[in-house]
């Protein structure tokens, strides 16, 4: 090739593309935003936390709603997401946490409440659809030091081994003495079909009962 043709060939050839990514203006333009970031007073520093904050609080109560629940004769007002269970409720935003979290399908009874009087199975129904409505749980039953008949009757015959199911064994017993069953073991059974105790204290279970529906107790 001859030299004037080389130098012909040289001045068509095309511009070479611009490369992409990050250019020198864009990184000092970044550079610069950090410095100034850096630099910025501790009061325009603080409103942008705070305005981060108010962000996130309020990310954290959409969805939500707010209830009253009354449990054991005291209201709360709480924020809960709708579809909460009243059994979640209770433990994590109550700390009642005597009522047990065994199967969450309503199958071992092991988080047996009162509403309204009746017994009920916590991890069945939402928390939400319980304002005005009046809850008792196990710690609402009885103390320590001022124990309720079936309690009291449960330590007297051993009707407990792990203790798991035991909240829900007593609080369904409490409701159940106010019902209308027969008076043998065999209705008492039947009555307490929903609680299950892995341990298998049936038998001082019953008796436990027994004892206090034959001195008339009453929850």
């Amino acid at each position: 090739m001859y030299p004037e043709d080389q130098e012909r060939d040289e001045k068509v050839q095309p511009s070479p593309e611009p490369k992409k990514g990050l250019t020198r203006r864009s990184f000092l333009s970044r550079v610069g935003a950090a410095g100034v970031a850096a630099t910025a007073s501790p009061i325009l520093a603080g409103a942008a936390i705070s305005e981060i904050g108010r962000s996130e609080e309020e990310t954290a109560l959409a969805g939500t709603t707010a209830i009253t629940l009354k449990v054991n004769g005291v209201e709360h007002h709480l924020q809960i997401e709708p579809r909460m269970s009243l059994l979640d409720c209770l433990r994590e935003e109550l700390s009642l946490t005597g009522t047990k979290k065994g199967c969450d399908h309503g199958q071992c009874g092991a988080c047996t409440v009162h509403i309204n009087g009746r017994r009920v199975n916590s991890c069945l129904t939402f928390a939400a659809m319980h304002e005005g409505d009046e809850i008792t749980t196990i710690e609402g039953l009885g103390q320590p030091d001022m124990l309720h008949p079936l309690q009291a009757a449960f330590v007297e015959h051993d009707g407990l081994q792990c203790g798991y199911c035991t909240s829900g064994q007593i609080m369904s017993a409490a409701a159940m003495v106010r019902e209308p069953w027969g008076k043998e073991d065999t209705d008492v059974q039947e009555a307490m079909a929903g609680n299950i105790c892995r341990c298998g204290a049936y038998p001082n279970i019953v008796a436990a009962i027994q004892q206090v529906r034959g001195a008339g107790g009453r929850a």
